[in-house]
């Protein structure tokens, strides 16, 4: 913290503090060690730094997170500041008394903690953004649904290789599953098995390291233990053959009476590559018809832009546009997109005999057809969205542009694969990621 910056700590100044490209902090020149630290995300933290053993150049520096700004005003946070200075001053060592009391929180306690603080991508181009809400919200649901039941009562201290491992064994084995009534058409369903393990053991890794990061552990007891946290197979797609079967089912069950919004929205999963929520989500402001494209607002990996096939495009002019509602399949009720496709999808695989896939493993087929047709991987990760998103200005001009010639290439393949024509059944390739 740089006491060349500082400033009076106000509420006008903290509001005015912006976030930029890294994490930085803004120091009080009125007491000095406290400060406020601003995330590149936005998020903005109290925090005090200090030398303990009665201070000196050689004495080690301290550091203590207070609070939240929101949760914490300027003078509530600056009060804690001088109780956790005026300590120091005296030779204690708050930080450091701190960071005991932290090791010995019980499991439960460092979820909560994580929630508060924790929940950021710590990796990737998206390193230090906050992670989606439905992200967040599974990845603490799982903690909470698997890590309570069977390590809550633990004290972080007392975890380590082998708890981890009869961790993984026991959710596995079903140990944590159940199926809950909660309320009038509310359910809490939480399966078990060998996939749930792999998901919430990587959760739990990631809770670790940001305990470590804060001082309560010093070390990351899934790291070394002997567990599986990769599915290590390789990802289902579909033949063209099989994307024959599938658009025979979904004529099929269009002819029997199937919601249309559904047909559509499961047509243009295969049509585009996109991810579920990406079309069943699909507002008409991100439909550019003029240029053939996706221009997704808030995808996975940010704003992302894609290029249509004419067949999609088709599509997308062929559903009835409802013009008071702002997405392109919006619900039956409410304000909301539809979300029927959770009915529709089991009978689909069940009338094409395709058992096991699912709405993703066309994104991959997407993937696979495109490679295996010889297209560039660059242009298939276009189609796709894998693109960096710093990168996505390269389709301003997409009307001319190989990975519109690509996505529509590859587009017609699966179209004339839905609607029965096949030609070549054959496809290598490696699969969409």
């Amino acid at each position: 913290m740089d006491r060349s910056s500082s400033v009076l700590l106000t509420k006008r100044a903290v509001d005015a503090a912006q976030p930029s490209g890294e994490r930085y902090h803004v120091c009080d020149s009125k007491l000095a060690g406290f400060a406020l630290r601003v995330e590149a995300s936005g998020t903005k933290t109290f925090v005090v730094r200090y030398r303990a053993d009665d201070g000196g150049r050689s004495a080690p520096r301290r550091f203590v997170t207070i609070g939240r700004y929101g949760t914490l005003t300027v003078d509530e946070a600056r009060k804690q500041a001088k109780t956790i200075l005026g300590a120091a001053a005296k030779g204690d060592d708050p930080a450091n008394e701190r960071g005991k009391k932290r090791r010995e929180i019980t499991m439960t306690k460092l979820i909560d903690l994580y929630e508060e603080e924790g929940c950021f991508i710590q990796r990737g181009q998206r390193q230090g953004e906050p992670m989606k809400e439905r992200t967040k919200a599974y990845t603490l649901a799982r903690l909470r649904h698997h890590v309570g039941p069977l390590l809550g009562h633990k004290r972080v201290s007392e975890i380590g290789t082998g708890e981890i491992e009869r961790f993984v064994r026991d959710v596995a084995a079903g140990k944590t599953a159940r199926d809950e009534k909660t309320g009038p058409r509310k359910r809490i369903i939480v399966r078990g098995g060998d996939g749930a393990a792999r998901k919430v053991v990587r959760d739990l890794s990631a809770v670790f390291s940001f305990a470590n990061r804060r001082g309560i552990m010093t070390v990351n007891p899934v790291e070394k233990a002997s567990v599986r946290k990769t599915d290590n197979r390789r990802e289902r797609f579909l033949t063209l053959e099989e994307v024959a079967k599938l658009g025979a089912a979904f004529d099929a069950l269009e002819a029997e009476g199937a919601n249309p919004k559904a047909i559509a929205i499961a047509r243009l999963w295969a049509l585009t590559g996109c991810r579920r929520d990406e079309i069943a989500g699909l507002r008409w402001s991100e439909v550019d018809f003029e240029r053939g494209l996706l221009i997704l607002a808030d995808s996975k990996t940010g704003k992302s832009i894609r290029p249509l096939g004419a067949s999609a495009i088709s599509l997308l002019h062929a559903v009835d546009r409802d013009p008071e509602a702002s997405f392109v399949f919006p619900a039956e009720l409410g304000d909301s997109h539809y979300q029927g496709t959770k009915r529709l999808w089991p009978k689909v695989i069940q009338k094409a005999t395709l058992p096991g896939v699912t709405p993703h493993t066309l994104r991959h087929t997407m993937g696979s057809t495109a490679v295996s047709s010889g297209e560039a991987l660059a242009l298939t990760g276009a189609i796709l969205g894998h693109a960096n998103p710093r990168s996505t200005a390269i389709y301003a001009h997409v009307q001319n542009d190989p990975s519109k010639r690509a996505a529509d290439r590859v587009t017609k393949k699966i179209a004339n694969a839905l609607a029965g024509k096949v030609r070549d059944t054959r496809q290598r390739g490696d699969t969409a990621r």
